[in-house]
């Protein structure tokens, strides 16, 4: 690193940039941080979940009532991340085993479980579901970029 800085600074963080962008594709591809991960947004979808318990399902409606409101929400984040909802996800991807969260990237999953807190706060607050879906798109957006930079962020804008 040190030679690469002798010959020239733009070479020596041309090989800086090279390196970090090789350690993202070998963590992209390691199962064990991607578990880590998905167990971690698991966790917060939890927190989630509570959300809506206490602040969207009436007493008065059946577990299946209910499990139609929790499905809803999971889309809504779907939505505002992925661009398709979950059965839209599967129809198109029939031979898939799990669901799109279960193939999301690593990244994904990041902005997924910081996105599921979010969510969680914005119920407690009573914020409609039209306008919880915009923020969250943005939130996706706005941490996308951060985490993989411009040009990963076409598709989210698309919503």
């Amino acid at each position: 690193m040190e030679f690469a800085s002798w010959i020239s600074p733009e070479f020596k963080l041309y090989l800086i940039t090279e390196i970090k962008r090789l350690k993202v594709i070998e963590s992209n591809q390691h199962s064990l941080s991607w578990s880590v991960q998905r167990t971690i947004s698991k966790i917060n979808y939890k927190i989630q979940t509570d959300s809506i318990r206490d602040n969207l399902i009436p007493k008065s409606l059946t577990k299946k009532e209910s499990t139609i409101i929790y499905a809803s929400e999971a889309d809504l984040l779907n939505v505002a991340l992925f661009g398709i909802t979950g059965q839209q996800w599967k129809s198109k991807n029939t031979k898939a085993e799990g669901n799109i969260r279960d193939v999301a990237t690593l990244e994904q999953l990041v902005v997924l479980s910081n996105m599921e807190s979010i969510n969680a706060l914005l119920i407690q607050q009573g914020v409609p579901s039209p306008e919880r879906i915009l923020q969250l798109n943005q939130v996706a957006i706005m941490q996308m970029r951060s985490i993989m930079g411009v040009q990963t962020i076409k598709k989210l804008n698309n919503l």
